[in-house]
């Protein structure tokens, strides 16, 4: 069978990699889960997991302890295979202090957070990555193993546009709306649109291309990649799929019922604050909830929205959250690089984050 995965490089393996890259494969393709690739700083590591995975032929998590020797691991494998969807996933924070609570002072630290912009983009490319090709490679930090949307929400949430095809007009835009992209008729950024007579211009959230939709009535007249800042066209092309701008889309129907599992915990747990004589935090939870209740009312959409993840996706209570993980289809390789190191972090970051949220 020909892999999707092309390896380019100026150089064949030598010394101990063809031997290694051999077992590797021959053990991986009887089904053998846990295998460990040792060597010394500078031994060509990274060059022998790169034709295991060109000869294992399927999609492939990489796993790094820091964002540093991501962007490393990232930027080695992008020149191994320059054809195929190499993409990058790591916590988007520049900043991060997460909602806490301190019961020895009856402290509460509410959340902070900077967001980076491109490693959203970057975020946001790899999950379009998975759900439209085979031939991806991602490359991420301890990030991996937390909460995203629901993949099944987010699928069923992409807006596709073909040539020929008749949809109204302001059926796509109150649609790209719905999964989070903003009206901008000025600025060009990510997860924005732009509407000049019949014509629609995306940004998409997860590329550096803009999208451009000629309509004539109702129809779709053509659709093209444009250049972002000069407009001129790169690519025709027969259809658009547009992923939404954020990892946390619902659907309008499943929003009120989720709203409604949402009051029924809040009134549970403001009883029990009110049988534990703790007015403040009471008020405190009644007056936060209430407030993101009436954001997602009107927007789909609230700060630390991930906190409803549970009843946004209907899952039962204890049940775990959908991950970056849960966006691979069908069977996958995980690589975990540095793993005396790797391992151990994902452990004590799991514990840690449960900790915190169990004070909470």
């Amino acid at each position: 069978m020909n892999s999707t995965f092309k390896l380019k490089a100026p150089f064949e393996p030598t010394g101990d990699q063809p031997g290694a890259i051999e077992v590797l494969s021959a053990e991986l393709k009887q089904g053998k889960r846990f295998q460990t690739l040792e060597g010394v700083t500078g031994s060509g590591k990274t060059f022998t997991v790169a034709n295991v995975i060109e000869r294992n032929n399927r999609p492939t998590l990489v796993i790094s302890h820091n964002k540093t020797l991501a962007a490393q691991l990232y930027g080695e494998l992008k020149s191994f295979f320059p054809d195929n969807a190499v993409e990058y996933f790591v916590s988007y924070y520049d900043y991060y202090q997460p909602e806490a609570y301190i019961p020895q002072t009856d402290t509460y630290i509410e959340k902070d957070a900077s967001i980076n912009k491109e490693i959203e983009r970057l975020r946001l490319s790899a999950t379009n990555s998975l759900l439209c090709r085979k031939d991806v490679i991602i490359v991420a930090s301890v990030s991996c193993i937390y909460g995203l949307g629901s993949p099944e929400d987010y699928i069923g949430m992409l807006v596709q546009v073909e040539k020929g095809k008749e949809y109204e007009r302001d059926s796509i835009l109150s649609r790209l709306v719905d999964i989070q992209y903003n009206r901008n008729d000025y600025e060009p950024e990510p997860g924005t649109f732009r509407v000049r007579g019949d014509t629609v211009d995306i940004f998409p959230s997860y590329s550096k291309k803009g999208i451009r939709i000629d309509f004539f009535g109702d129809q779709v007249e053509g659709i093209r990649q444009i250049d972002v800042l000069t407009g001129q066209t790169e690519a025709v092309l027969d259809k658009a799929l547009i992923s939404p701008a954020k990892h946390f889309v619902m659907p309008q129907e499943k929003i009120q019922p989720a709203i409604d599992r949402i009051l029924k915990e809040l009134k549970e747990r403001v009883a029990w604050f009110e049988k534990e004589n703790k007015l403040l935090e009471a008020q405190r939870i009644q007056q936060r909830t209430m407030y993101d209740v009436e954001m997602l009312k009107e927007l789909g959409y609230c700060s630390g929205i991930e906190n409803y993840s549970r009843h946004l996706s209907g899952r039962a209570e204890g049940e775990p959250p959908a991950t970056l993980i849960n966006y691979f289809d069908g069977e996958f390789l995980t690589i975990i690089d540095e793993s005396h190191v790797t391992l151990p972090q994902l452990r004590g970051m799991y514990n840690g984050d449960r900790a915190r949220k169990m004070t909470l």
